[in-house]
């Protein structure tokens, strides 16, 4: 079979390109090995964000006598994992018939199986031949196991795929890594009834996030239930735990399961890149801001490029894809992507930290505003939490933005699109924010960064 364009790979990258292409008069198909959706709608950002859901809801029923109800039993409140696993089952079923239903829609052809290439042009699938003229490589990652943790032979260890179907929830979990995996898993186990300690190798949890929403957030967690141990390095997991190194010393921490959140890694495995002569660096597929590799008509999006693993940049990396397929002038911003912790406050942010505009010597100012100045955040009763922005003090362009707040990951919408079109913080004050709301957080910090914040 011969197509205009083979995407390998059905994740949130593949199967947006492969529609895409379909949209634009392509003969696409789309090369899957199990289920349409990847990592991200079948053992990731929405299962996770499923438990998260029951989380927040169970801090909520045991805050209720904060907010004056009475009659309830906040002790007696738990989880049912039978139930809260099914109800994952029925999302993450509901989602991947969904895609499924969208690319038979756009006459995506989809051929089950694993992909090879034989040739710069041809895949092999099964039994089966696949050539195209241009071949998208969206093969996703595979979860990192660091070789210098050594293994005990009895070691109780998993991954997020294996936590996320936890029919009985452990009493206690170390979690190795204390980026935006292990937190979030993290958050919702303890706050389920378990005892976490996380063991971060740097001396800041989040170190992507801006440090001083960083430890906000750890202060969060830490009221949570979730204990930190950072700047430590886990050298072994044994049967009941593992053992870990700080300032030196060797320490040993007792629990039931050991959960490894170090991060993923580029997954090409099988694809045999060598005989399509697609050049890989330290295990990630190089591609330019075309998401072209070293074969001009290979290009690879998402994960497998090892540029920013984020479901949404996978999606638009595989659009600009398509779009240099057709011919058109696009590339990829990698500046403006946003990233969110899915938490309680959330975090969410974008652009520049205080720490790299310092290290890139920027001429720039910050604006602060913290959530215990908005009348929103005190009717809902949540006040843990900051708007942070960045601005370059010539010419008011935002540099970066931080939020910790609820639905932090809706209010940097604004700020996404803020930045996107360039605007400044004197635009920004002819905005006018309805109130109450969380969003007059960002207008205030915003006028912050020129000193004209009305409520601070």
């Amino acid at each position: 079979m011969h197509y205009d364009v083979a995407v390998v790979g059905g994740g949130p990258g593949g199967y947006v390109a492969a529609i895409r292409a379909a949209q634009a008069g392509k003969k696409t198909c789309l090369v899957e090995k199990g289920r349409v959706g990847g990592v991200c709608l079948n053992e990731g950002c929405i299962p996770t964000k499923t438990f998260i859901r029951t989380a927040h809801l169970l801090e909520e029923y045991r805050d209720a006598e904060r907010f004056c109800l009475t009659g309830s039993s906040p002790g007696a409140v738990g989880v049912d994992m039978a139930g809260l696993q099914a109800r994952k089952n029925d999302i993450v079923t509901q989602l991947t018939g969904g895609v499924s239903g969208l690319l038979k829609k756009n006459r995506v052809a989809v051929v089950q199986g694993a992909a090879a290439f034989t040739s710069p042009t041809v895949l092999k699938v099964g039994n089966e031949s696949v050539s195209a003229t241009d071949i998208i490589i969206a093969s996703g990652s595979r979860p990192v196991f660091p070789k210098a943790i050594e293994l005990a032979k009895d070691a109780r260890l998993i991954t997020s795929k294996e936590a996320l179907e936890l029919a009985v929830l452990p009493e206690s979990v170390g979690v190795i890594g204390g980026g935006v995996i292990g937190v979030e898993f993290a958050y919702f186990l303890a706050v389920f009834g378990a005892e976490v300690h996380v063991f971060e190798a740097m001396d800041q949890i989040l170190p992507t996030a801006d440090a001083e929403l960083a430890a906000l957030a750890r202060h969060a967690m830490e009221q949570a239930g979730v204990v930190f141990h950072t700047g430590v390095t886990v050298e072994r997991v044994t049967g009941d735990g593992l053992v870990y190194r700080e300032d030196g010393t060797r320490s040993e921490h007792k629990c039931e399961v050991t959960l490894m959140a170090v991060g993923r890694a580029p997954d090409a495995t099988g694809l045999d890149l060598e005989k399509a002569g697609v050049k890989t660096e330290r295990g990630a597929i190089v591609t330019d801001d075309r998401l072209r590799t070293s074969v001009p008509h290979v290009y690879a999006i998402g994960d497998v490029n090892g540029k920013f693993m984020l479901a949404h940049t996978a999606s638009h990396e595989g659009e600009v894809a398509v779009d240099t397929i057709c011919g058109l002038d696009r590339t990829m911003n990698y500046g403006t992507i946003p990233s969110c912790v899915f938490i309680n406050p959330e975090l969410a942010w974008i652009g520049l930290t205080e720490r790299q505009a310092k290290e890139r010597n920027l001429n720039f100012q910050v604006g602060r505003f913290p959530l215990a100045n908005n009348g929103r955040a005190l009717t809902q009763g949540e006040t843990r939490g900051l708007v942070k922005i960045l601005t370059e003090k010539r010419t008011g362009e935002i540099l970066g933005a931080h939020i910790m707040a609820p639905a932090a990951g809706e209010m940097l919408g604004e700020m996404i699109v803020g930045m996107t079109l360039e605007a400044t913080p004197d635009e920004f004050a002819v905005a006018i924010h309805a109130h109450p709301t969380l969003s007059e957080c960002i207008a205030e910090a915003m006028a912050d960064t020129i000193g004209k914040a009305v409520h601070k």
